[in-house]
């Protein structure tokens, strides 16, 4: 059976990407200029590690890390946002190739717009994912709003769209691939495998 694609979209798993995502959900990816994620219970499982010297470990997943670097290889801004402080999301975060990190934040919301405003990016242009109510006021003024299935149920409710996989196991993967299907950029990495640049590192 031949598959027929939306002008808009010029590769069959951006299709497949998009086959359920509402029209007004892929109208706020596609506008999206600057993705900024939550760290913990978004990026981690939420689990916290402890050692004698405190924390000492986060679980990150190699594929929420390949899709963040296809976000920047397609042309977008990516940034990470935490109410935590500690060198592991730093040393992560420079793995990644990302170097908009702000750790300690307890107005995300604020954090937000004066970030989008130091990007030269209007917040309609933001996307902002996150999963706890610190992340609330961010998600509340971005322009494409995501979160986890295991939020609460008064965070998931003010998102636009929720990843199907949990927090530290593909839900980071999944809105990436949901930017990029949206903008009709998926297909090229798909069409040439080897254009992720250099240096490349999930």
């Amino acid at each position: 059976m031949t598959m027929t694609l939306p002008p808009s979209i010029t590769h069959p798993a951006e299709a497949l990407v998009l086959a359920r995502i509402a029209p007004a959900v892929r109208e706020r990816a596609a506008a999206v200029r600057l993705m900024v994620f939550d760290v913990d219970g978004v990026l981690t499982d939420g689990g916290l590690y402890y050692g004698e010297t405190g924390e000492v470990q986060k679980r990150f997943n190699a594929l929420d890390g390949h899709g963040l670097r296809l976000l920047m290889e397609g042309g977008l801004k990516v940034a990470l946002m935490t109410g935590r402080s500690g060198p592991i999301v730093a040393r992560r975060a420079a793995e990644l190739g990302i170097s908009e990190i702000m750790q300690g934040v307890r107005d995300k919301g604020a954090a937000l717009a004066e970030l989008a405003q130091r990007s030269a990016v209007q917040l309609n242009q933001t996307g902002y994912m996150g999963d706890d109510i610190i992340d609330l006021p961010a998600m509340q003024r971005a322009g494409f709003a995501a979160s986890v299935p295991n939020a609460p149920g008064y965070v998931s409710q003010a998102a636009h769209w929720i990843a199907t996989q949990a927090g530290g196991n593909g839900a980071v993967r999944e809105c990436c691939d949901l930017l990029l299907a949206s903008q009709g950029r998926l297909g090229g990495f798909l069409a040439a495998p080897g254009l992720l640049g250099p240096g490349a590192i999930q």
